[in-house]
Parts: C-alpha cells; sequence; structure tokens
C-alpha cells in the first residue's frame, strides 16, 4: 500500500471523494465479455442494475470525455474498421498516433478524473486477459481497523469464479474471473504478430502517460496513488496473468518516472547554474525578481524530483523485491532487463551496490533468458567509464561467476558473458589476471561461432592489434618495416597457436579471426613472401612456424574463397549479400593471380617437405577458373604450377601429398573451361609414364606360374608406382587404361602362391575396388550392351570372391582392406540402390552368398567384438598413448558402421544382425549408438522381421547360457540371466510410446516366446516344467508393451499351452511361468485381480470392491518384480528336458486391435456375476468414422480388428 502524500491534506481527500455519485453501492467496470454472475455480497438483480447504471454513467461521460477519439473511431468505423471504444480497444487495434490516445485521456482526466481512473484501471485489467467484473467500493479512512480483513483472494466453490478484492486508493477494487483463466493465454503470451505489436503499444502507452503528464497529472497526488495501489496488489495475485501483466506495467512506469527523474535533474542542473550567474552579478547588475523566481523553481523541481523518487522507491519495494524472483520466468526476466535500465539512465539513484546485488544474484538463475537480460544490462554498464569506480565491489564479487558463464549450455549466453569480460578488460585494470585471459583465448576453438568470433576478436585485440600492419604509404616507404611489423605479429600467433597444442584445427583459429583480423590473415603477399625469405640470424622463422604459417595460408585461402565457416560451425552455405559476394569476388582474383605465379616456386622450396607440400597442393583447388579465364595474362605460369605438381608427385610416396595432388587435378581439369586440354594432357602423360611403368615391373615381379621374384629394390618400386596409381584413380577414371586385370594378376597370385608383401596386396585391393566401381557408375551414365553388362558382372563376382579369400589372410591389416573395399562394392551395387533405375543393369545387383555373408560376420566378431581390443587398449593405456587408444576404437566403430550399412541396406539378411544385437549391453560405451541406430532403421524397413531378430539374439543367449550350465557349474547364472533380462528391458525401451505401431511385432515376440518355451512339453499331467520354461522371464519385459486388450488374448494362448492342471503347480521349476502370468495381468482390466499363487477363479467387481482392486493390482506388480528378479533366477534352467509336442489347438487365437474403423465403439458391461459380456459392433459407412469423435485415451472402448495367429 503506498503511502499518503505529502502535498495533499486529509481534508482534501475527503472533500474529493465526496463528489463520486455511488459512494456506497459501487461502480462496475465490465468487459465486452462480462460475465453476468453477481458479487458474492450482491443479489443478481441490484447487481445487474449497478452495471446498467455504470453503463449508462460510462457511455455518457465517454461522449463527453473522448470527443477527438470519438471522431477519430467514426472516421475508422466509415472506412470499414472496428470502432474502438475502450482503451484497451485503442491500444490493441495500433493507432499510429499514441500521443494523441494519450492527450485525449488526460483531457477525460482533468474533466472528470474519477470515471477516466476507472477506465484506466478498466484499461489494465483487460491487458491481463480478464473476461471479468471490476467493482469499486469507495472508502473514506485510511486506518480503517477492518481494512486488512477486506484484501482476499478466494475461490468460491458454487458460482466457479474466483475473486481478488484489495485496495487502490481511494477505492477498494473487487475482480471477479472464471476459474480457468489461470490456465488459458493472455495477450502478453499469445503468439503471432499482432500479439507482440499489443505488448510493444501497451508499453508505449504507458510511458507516453507519464510523458505527457510529468507536467502536470502525475502531481495531483491522485492518479498515481491509484495505479501505483493497483498494480502493486495485482502483482503480487496467484493468477499468472495478472501478476505478469501489472509487474510489466510497474517495470514500465518506474521506467517512465526515471525518465521524467533524468530530465527534472536536468532542468535543476541548468536553473541552478543560471541563478549562480545571476547571484555572481555585481549588485548593480542583479535582478533580486530574477534571483527569487529561479530559487522557487530550483525547490519547485527539488520538491518534483524528491515526490518522483518516493514513487519509484514504493514501486521497487512493492514489486520489484517482490517479484524479482518470481516463479515464472519472463517476470523476472523483465525485472532484469528494466532494472538494467534504470542503473544507466538514473545511475545517482540506482547505481550503487544495493541495486547491483540483484543483478547479481540472478546470473545465477537456472532460465536462459533471465541470465541472458542480467549480461545485457552489465554490458550496458561497463560500456561506459564513468561507471567504472562504482561497478568496483560488484566486479570483484561477480568475477568468477561471469568467468564460469562462458562455459553456459546457452550459446548465446556465453557469447554476450564474453562480449562483457571483453568491456571489463577493456574499461578495469587489472581485473583480468593472465590466467583468466588464456582461458578466454581457447574458446577461439569454440563449435559456436558466435562465441568463436567474440574470443577471437578479444584475442585479437590483447595479442595482435598492437602488431598491426601500417598504411599503404609504410607499405611502400617503409618496406622493411612493414615486414618487421607482419613478422612480429605472424610469430605471436603461431605461438599462440603450439601453445594450445591442437595442431588440427587451424581453421578454426582462422574463422574465429576472419571477422576482425582478415586484414591480417588476407596479406597472402606478406605471408609468401614471409615464407621465400631466407632466415637471417635468427629473424626468420624455423621448420614448425613455418609448416603452422603454410597451414595459416591455406586456411585463409579457403575461407575467402568459400566464405563460408568449416564444418561444424554452420548449417550450411549461406547466401551473400550483393556487397559481400563483390568482396568474395575480389578476393578469388586476387588468390589466382597471386598464387598462379608464387606457388611454383614455394613447391619448388619445399618440394621434400611432406607435410608442408600437402598444404600447398590444395590451394589450386580454391582456384576460380571463372576468374581465371577473364586473366589471359596469367596463362603462360600454368604450364610452370603444372610442371611443378608433377616433379613434386614424383618425389612422394605419402598418401596425403598423392591425395592432394590428385584432388588438385580434378579441381583444375574440367571440361567447360579452356584449360582443360593443358590439365589433360599433363594428367595423362603422368599417368602414362607411371602405368608403362607399373606394367614393366610386374612383368619383373610375376614370373612364369605366377610366382614371385623380385628383390627389396623392385617391391618398393612397385609398391610406390601403385600407390600413385590408387590415389588418382579415387579422383580420376582411369578405365581406359585397363587398369583391373594387371592388377588383379597380383591378388590371384597371392591367392594361389603366397609371398606377396601384404603392402603391395593393400594397394591392388584398393586399386581393383577402384576400377570396379568407376566401371558402374559408367554403366549408370551411359548405354551399353549385354555383353558389357555381363563381362562387368563376371568382373564383379571374380572381384568378390578375390575379397572373400583375402578374409582369411594372414595379416590383420590385409583382411581389414577387403572387408572394406567389399562392403563399398556391394553397397554400390545393392539391389536397393539400382533396380529401380535401370531394368538393363539388373545383372549388375549382387547378393552374397551364405559363405560369404558368415565370412563377413566372422571378421566382425573377430576384429571387434572380442578380447584382443582390450589387450591392446590395456597395452596403450599402459604407455600412456591415448591417441592409439581412441585410433582404435575409431576403426573398429568403422568397420561395424560397414557392416551395419550392409544390414540396413538388405545387402546381408536381416536375421544376421542378431549376432550384433547381442552385444549391446556389453559394448554400449563404444558402439551403442551404431547399434541402436541399425535396430531403428531395421525396424523401419520391417517391423516384424526386425522383431524376429531380436527374438532370435534372445533366444540363442538364452540357449548358449542353458549349455554352459549344463557343463559347468551354475554359480554366475543369476548374474548372466540378469544381463539377458536387462538387454531384453533395452530391446523393449526401443519400440518407443507408440503401442499400436509396434502392436504386430510385439504380439509376435509373445507368439514365438511362448512356442519356444513350451517346445517339447505335453499336457500329460506331468509335473516336469518344459527344459526352456525360464525364458517366459525374458520375454516378461515385453509385456508392458502390450495393449491391455492384447494382454488377455496373449494370456489365453499361454492358457493353450499350460492347461488349467498346470496352474495348481508350486514347485520352483514354475516359477517362470507365474512372473510371466503376472506381467500379463498385472495391468489388466480393473475388475480383474489375480493372486501369485491361485488361480484365474479369483475375481472382484470394479464396481463393488474398486478400493480394494488397485491396491492389490499395485501389490502383484511389485510383487512380480520381486519375483522375476528374486525367485525365478534361483531355479532357472534347473528342469531337466523332457520330450512333448506342442498342443493342437484347433480353435485359431485372434488378437484385438484397436485400429480406429467406421462403427460403433466396442462396449464392455458389467454382469451380475461380475464378468464382462461384450457388445457386437455394427459396422457402419467407412465416412462415418470421419463424423464421430476420437475416444478419449482413457476409455477402454476398441473397435475390433482380428489377426490369425496360429501356434507352430
Amino acid at each position: 500500500m503506498i503511502a499518503e502524500p505529502k502535498l495533499a491534506s486529509r481534508a482534501a481527500v475527503q472533500k474529493e471523494n465526496s463528489i463520486v455519485d455511488v459512494p456506497s453501492s459501487g461502480s462496475v467496470i465490465q468487459t465486452p465479455n462480462a460475465l453476468r454472475s453477481g458479487s458474492k455480497q450482491k443479489t443478481p438483480r441490484g447487481k445487474r442494475r449497478a452495471q446498467e447504471v455504470s453503463e449508462n454513467a460510462k457511455r455518457r461521460h465517454s461522449e463527453r470525455s473522448f470527443p477527438r477519439h470519438r471522431r477519430a473511431s467514426q472516421e475508422h468505423s466509415n472506412n470499414g474498421d472496428v470502432e474502438a471504444v475502450t482503451l484497451f480497444e485503442v491500444v490493441s487495434m495500433g493507432k499510429s498516433a499514441m500521443q494523441s490516445v494519450v492527450d485525449d485521456w488526460i483531457e477525460a482526466y482533468q474533466q472528470d478524473r474519477d470515471t477516466a481512473l476507472l477506465d484506466l484501471i478498466s484499461f489494465f485489467i483487460q491487458c491481463s486477459g480478464c473476461k471479468g467484473v471490476v467493482t469499486a467500493e469507495m472508502f473514506q479512512s485510511r486506518h480503517d481497523t477492518g481494512l486488512k480483513k477486506k484484501m482476499i483472494e478466494e475461490f468460491d466453490e458454487d458460482t466457479g469464479l474466483q475473486y481478488k478484492k484489495f485496495m487502490a486508493f481511494p477505492w477498494i477494487l473487487t475482480v471477479t474471473w472464471p476459474m480457468d483463466m489461470d490456465c488459458g493465454e493472455y495477450p502478453l503470451t499469445m503468439p503471432g504478430p499482432y500479439w507482440k505489436k499489443f505488448r510493444c503499444n501497451f508499453c508505449e502507452f504507458i510511458v507516453m502517460l507519464i510523458h505527457q503528464g510529468q507536467n502536470s497529472v502525475i502531481y495531483d497526488s491522485y492518479l498515481m496513488d491509484t495505479v501505483i495501489s493497483l498494480l502493486t496488489e495485482l502483482s503480487d495475485s496467484r493468477i499468472r496473468a495478472f501478476r505478469h501483466t501489472c509487474t510489466l506495467s510497474a517495470l514500465k512506469l518506474l521506467t517512465a518516472l526515471v525518465s521524467v527523474a533524468v530530465n527534472i535533474g536536468v532542468n535543476k542542473d541548468n536553473t541552478h547554474r543560471l541563478y549562480e550567474e545571476e547571484r555572481n552579478k555585481m549588485t548593480s547588475k542583479r535582478a533580486c525578481h530574477r534571483q527569487e523566481q529561479l530559487e522557487k523553481k530550483i525547490k519547485e523541481l527539488q520538491d518534483k524530483q524528491h515526490e518522483i523518487e518516493h514513487m519509484m522507491n514504493v514501486i521497487f519495494k512493492g514489486v520489484f523485491l517482490m517479484r524479482y524472483r518470481d516463479v515464472t520466468p519472463e517476470i523476472r526476466a523483465n525485472c532484469m532487463e528494466e532494472i538494467g535500465i534504470w542503473m544507466k539512465m538514473y545511475s545517482p539513484f540506482f547505481l550503487n551496490d544495493s541495486y547491483l546485488k540483484y543483478v547479481g544474484w540472478m546470473l545465477n538463475d537456472k532460465h536462459t533468458e533471465v541470465r541472458l537480460k542480467c549480461v545485457l544490462g552489465l554490458q550496458g554498464l561497463y560500456s561506459n567509464t564513468l561507471f567504472i569506480s562504482k561497478l568496483e565491489l560488484f566486479t570483484s564479487r561477480f568475477k568468477d561467476r561471469i568467468m564460469s558463464m562462458l562455459l553456459d549450455k546457452d550459446h548465446e549466453v556465453a557469447a554476450q558473458s564474453m562480449k562483457l569480460l571483453m568491456l571489463i578488460s577493456q574499461n578495469c585494470e587489472d581485473v583480468l589476471s593472465l590466467e583468466d585471459c588464456k582461458t578466454m583465448y581457447q574458446f577461439v576453438y569454440s563449435s559456436h561461432r558466435p562465441l568463436a568470433t567474440t574470443a577471437g576478436e578479444f584475442l585479437y585485440k590483447n595479442l595482435l592489434s598492437h602488431h598491426q600492419v601500417p598504411d599503404q604509404e609504410d607499405r611502400v616507404s617503409k618496406r622493411k618495416r612493414r615486414n618487421n611489423h607482419y613478422t612480429s605479429t605472424m610469430k605471436t600467433l603461431i605461438q599462440f597457436f603450439q601453445e594450445n597444442e591442437l595442431h588440427k584445427h587451424v581453421s578454426y583459429l582462422v574463422d574465429s579471426l576472419w571477422d576482425c583480423a582478415s586484414p591480417l590473415l588476407k596479406d597472402w603477399e606478406s605471408v609468401t613472401a614471409l615464407l621465400l625469405d631466407d632466415p637471417q640470424q635468427g629473424e626468420g622463422l624455423n621448420d614448425s612456424q613455418q609448416s603452422i604459417l603454410i597451414e595459416i595460408l591455406l586456411a585463409s585461402v579457403r575461407q575467402a574463397a568459400e566464405g563460408h565457416p568449416p564444418a561444424g560451425r554452420g548449417t550450411g552455405k549461406k547466401v551473400f549479400p550483393a556487397k559481400e559476394r563483390k568482396v568474395q569476388v575480389d578476393d578469388c582474383v586476387k588468390i589466382i593471380e597471386h598464387f598462379i605465379v608464387v606457388l611454383p616456386e614455394l613447391l619448388a622450396k619445399y618440394s621434400t617437405d611432406a607435410n608442408k607440400v600437402t598444404s600447398l597442393l590444395q590451394i589450386p583447388q580454391y582456384f576460380s577458373m571463372d576468374v581465371y579465364s577473364t586473366c589471359s595474362h596469367i596463362e603462360g605460369h600454368l604450364g610452370v604450377l603444372l610442371k611443378q605438381m608433377k616433379d613434386v608427385i614424383e618425389k612422394h610416396t605419402d598418401q596425403e601429398v598423392l591425395e592432394a595432388g590428385s584432388r588438385t587435378y580434378q579441381a583444375l581439369w574440367s571440361k567447360e573451361m579452356a584449360i582443360h586440354n593443358q590439365v589433360n594432357v599433363s594428367r595423362s602423360q603422368l599417368i602414362d609414364q607411371w602405368v608403362d611403368k607399373f606394367n614393366q615391373l610386374l612383368k619383373d615381379f610375376l614370373q612364369e606360374g605366377e610366382s614371385l621374384c623380385a628383390n627389396e629394390e623392385e617391391v618398393y618400386q612397385i609398391l610406390s608406382t601403385l600407390k600413385r596409381i590408387t590415389a588418382f584413380h579415387n579422383a580420376h577414371d582411369l578405365s581406359k587404361w585397363n587398369l583391373y586385370d594387371s592388377v588383379s594378376r597380383i591378388l590371384t597370385a597371392g591367392s594361389e602362391h603366397g609371398g606377396i608383401p601384404h603392402q603391395i596386396t593393400i594397394q591392388a585391393l584398393q586399386c581393383t575396388c577402384y576400377s570396379v566401381l568407376w566401371q558402374i557408375t559408367t554403366c549408370l551414365e551411359g548405354a551399353f550392351s549385354k555383353e558389357n553388362v555381363l563381362a562387368q558382372r563376371s568382373q564383379l563376382r571374380s572381384f568378390c570372391e578375390m575379397c572373400q579369400n583375402c578374409l582369411s589372410h594372414e595379416h590383420p591389416a590385409v583382411k581389414e582392406q577387403a572387408f572394406t573395399v567389399l562392403c563399398d562394392t556391394l553397397i554400390a551395387c545393392s539391389y536397393r540402390l539400382h533396380s529401380g533405375e535401370r531394368h538393363d543393369l539388373a545383372p549388375l545387383v549382387y547378393t552374397p552368398d551364405a559363405k560369404l555373408q558368415r565370412a563377413l560376420l566372422t571378421f566382425i566378431q573377430e576384429q571387434v567384438f572380442t578380447k584382443v581390443e582390450q589387450e591392446t587398449q590395456s597395452r596403450a593405456s599402459e604407455n600412456g598413448d591415448e591417441v592409439n587408444k581412441l585410433d582404435e576404437l575409431h576403426r573398429r566403430r568403422s568397420l561395424l558402421a560397414a557392416y551395419c550399412k550392409l544390414v540396413v541396406h538388405s545387402v546381408v539378411e536381416m536375421t544376421t544382425a542378431a549376432e550384433i544385437f547381442k552385444q549391446y549391453m556389453k559394448y554400449y560405451n563404444d558402439f551403442g549408438d551404431i547399434i541402436k541406430e541399425t535396430l531403428s532403421r531395421t525396424r523401419q524397413m520391417d517391423r516384424i522381421q526386425s522383431a524376429r531378430t531380436l527374438v532370435l539374439c534372445l533366444q540363442q543367449l538364452f540357449l548358449r547360457l542353458k549349455q554352459e550350465q549344463g557343463s559347468s557349474s551354475c554359480g554366475s547364472s543369476i548374474q548372466t540371466i540378469s544381463t539377458i533380462k536387462e538387454l531384453a528391458r533395452r530391446f523393449s525401451l526401443t519400440f518407443g510410446w507408440d503401442q499400436i505401431k509396434s502392436r504386430e511385432s510385439i504380439a509376435m515376440m509373445h507368439k514365438d516366446g511362448i512356442e519356444f518355451a513350451f517346445n517339447g512339453f505335453v499336457q500329460n499331467g506331468q509335473k516336469q516344467p518344459p527344459p526352456n520354461i525360464a525364458y517366459l522371464t525374458i520375454l516378461s519385459e515385453f509385456s508392458n508393451k502390450l495393449l491391455k486388450p492384447d494382454k488377455k488374448t496373449v494370456y489365453g494362448y499361454l492358457q493353450r499351452y499350460t492347461g488349467n492342471q498346470v496352474l495348481t503347480y508350486k514347485e520352483d521349476g514354475w516359477i517362470s511361468l507365474v512372473c510371466y502370468r503376472a506381467s500379463l495381468l498385472a495391468s489388466g482390466e480393473e475388475d480383474d485381480s489375480y493372486s501369485l499363487t491361485s488361480t484365474d477363479t479369483f475375481k472382484e467387481s470394479s464396481h463393488t470392491n474398486h478400493a480394494r482392486a488397485m491396491p492389490l493390482k499395485r501389490k502383484l506388480s511389485n510383487e512380480s518384480r520381486v519375483s522375476t528378479a528374486e525367485l525365478c533366477n534361483s531355479s532357472l534352467l534347473a528342469s531337466s528336458d523332457t520330450n512333448g509336442r506342442t498342443p493342437d489347438v484347433k480353435v485359431t487365437p485372434q488378437f484385438i486391435s484397436t485400429v480406429i474403423k467406421g462403427g460403433k465403439w466396442l462396449k464392455c458391461s458389467q454382469g451380475r456375476n461380475g464378468k464382462e459380456t461384450e457388445e457386437s459392433p455394427d459396422i457402419g459407412h467407412p465416412q462415418d468414422a470421419m463424423l464421430q469423435d476420437q475416444p478419449d485415451a482413457t476409455n477402454e472402448d476398441v473397435d475390433i480388428d482380428t489377426f490369425d495367429m496360429e501356434p507352430a
């Protein structure tokens, strides 16, 4: 409650209150959709009479009070728009001239302030989305002892309405609204551009109201007292709509008052300066009346300032302190946003530790928007150097928290925190330590680009900006000074990169610095000059620094040519505006003009260093051939570049160098460009030379009988030549050289006679694979005769046979290479990829036979799921080589992913994936994501077959466990069966929440599981359980995925195998059956309750014993879990094998499907004996289903759809 104003006496207030016409009965403010229910204290007839009187009075006052607004509304109405009557309608319609609307209201307030003020109160209530009634009662004394008892907020059960009664001086307001208001939306939270504009108009109206009345109405001790009391009381409501709307209104009101206080302070300072000037005048020239006027004005401004500050203090204590920790995050965010504005606008009053502490505390808020508003508010404070002295204590207290926000889970908060720390570093001396700066530098490698670029700007300003390159005039006149500056800057950057030891992230470092240091990074002339200069007396770069500088050079060229960030930092290629596109084209011209001349010199200087030439060879890949065609003066340099590239490739056999050279030739070789012939000739000469050399070496390498005859030098020559051919065959179609026939001779000789070095075999496998794949690609792109297709088919079969033979090679690298190329080839030739495109290529579709599938699966089991990898990892950890450990894991993941692709593309049988699914739990940390994705993809292909694969997996594990227990002690059987149960539970979770989609597959799993469990059991009165009865314990993990009607059907299907006499057995061997029955009956119909040990004759009616049935079912569910975990394992697999047959069932069991069809819903009714009787559905027209309402999710009524399920 706001304190009594000082400028108005109580007598004046009472005199003003006596003017109101209806002091006893009250006034009613009703929205356009107002309720017609009366208040709790009045009769309905009296309430309606009061509403009619209020509406008539309001209509009369509206005609008199809003002449301009009424005319504007009529003009809009004449133009076809909706006529606006209330303030809410005016603001929601988005009047362009908000000032005129406020002026109209102020004019009306000056004529009849009570009616206008009630209109303003109604405006705030309607903006809260309230479709209720506001009743105003007058009071004469603030010291009424019963006043506090009237301040209530309660719910009336009889009318279903909520009431809130509170004081808004000079009234006691009662707001009545429906119960459903708290769960609905209100204008501030409604989506869409209309309501977003309404929020802006709403805030603008409040600010404009204070701005237009800053010289008149806000000082009358009537308007502001009422509005502040109203907003303070409603901001404390339990209803979110009231609390949010009125809190925002109060905060914006305080912001407007801050603006008024700032204006008053400026006027007071100006007046005081005039007063001092007048006072300092000579006595003869001093005007006494002028001095008195200035003194009076200063006192008046001081009184206004004190009153405004008093209002601000009341709002702050009554609203902000109560709501800045509100449960609603939007309210907390509004509080933090506004307090930042207050401290920045009116720093003498708000910028102190008493107010800053609230912002510091809310930096730990769990909601992202709140933390973001705090950081943005602090940025506005730290950007002003005049505020730094007042922020010292806050900085020392909350600096660590701001540093920790660099790791915030929200990227925007982290990026803005980095900007805040940059401002602190710039304006606050010695606040950030060297360790803090190093921590901030590391974020240049962040995957979030805004955070990385901000960290890059901080890095550039702190480490590199003092090494700025001089202007253009200095470059011409003082070249030596320029080189020294650039060398010093790049050395600093290289040193930073070396200290971080992240040598594979140069592109990310360049991208982080690109926005702020692009002139430095695009100064390729200085970079190449630095690389070409010979180091003199230690001033140049050493070998490692040169390597890093070349990587930076390559990354900057790529960034300038492509324009998008590296992988992992962007969603894709962005569309450049015209200005940025022009800059990119200019950079491409500079790249090709500069590097077409300089690159041959760099290649010649570093031709013996494999790492350096690998990066240098990639630069021509970013040449723009469109630009090259327009630069005729550089055509002569292309031949020099191609010759130097050829010399470099001839000197190296490293895979990286050869791969880079191959990709560069591919980039330069384009049939649409004029340089195509020149590049094609150079490439053909190079390959001709290698092929001729290889054929000659191969002739000497394999003599008559295809036996091996070569020394070490010849082996090296043939290996290096084959590496070059293979590297180029990856990016170029070399089919015209007929490499398959010559290279396949090596594989044939190796399989027949042996003795081929494994390095040569690996390269031969890769080269033949490229030949096969290029042939398939050529067949898909062009028209081939039937003879060519058959020849290609024969070649494909022979290649697969050679790879299959290599799978049994003695060297593991050969086996791995054979597996990899075989998977690539089979996927390329799979039926799913090519059968629908070209019917004439159907002979190329190759499906591996059973022998090859077994060989592939055996390889995966030996190389991925074996104990050998554990020994390898232990040795790697002992040596402290974590890199090798990760590389080994990556290798095994790649092999498993390759095989899973074969399963997903239907190259191998889906049932072979059962061996993969078995390892889901054991290797969950290493391969869990791959196996889970494979399971999801197979389910998308065929749900039934995927479920059968899971069944096969579990049954094989069960039989293996049974076999192991039969030959050894069963001491570890409990943990082993628990592992299988956990695996089944994980499989069950992969089916998701939609039971309709997985209905048939789950039913099939239960059907096959029951048949497997009772295989060999005959109902002849024997008490010995079936040999596989314990499998039901595992199968029970899938019972919760059955629909309730299906559980009954599955239970009936189970009864066909067990019979009633089996259910009376209580031996340990039958506990698995009891547990499985319990899982089927635990969540059944509410009228069925079963005991764990009794038969199914125990039933209770849900209508008479509902209170007992539910606890019993909960107890049943819990006991079933206990039985599964404790009882079943103790006697699991304890029964001996019995010979028998599956019972011959003549009547086919049926499953009930809940597929919604046309017709009535099946109703279940209770008979007198407590049993259910089903009503037959009437099948109607299919279109009738469109006219029916979808049943409630809790309704058990279903339609009938049956499918057969014969026992095996």
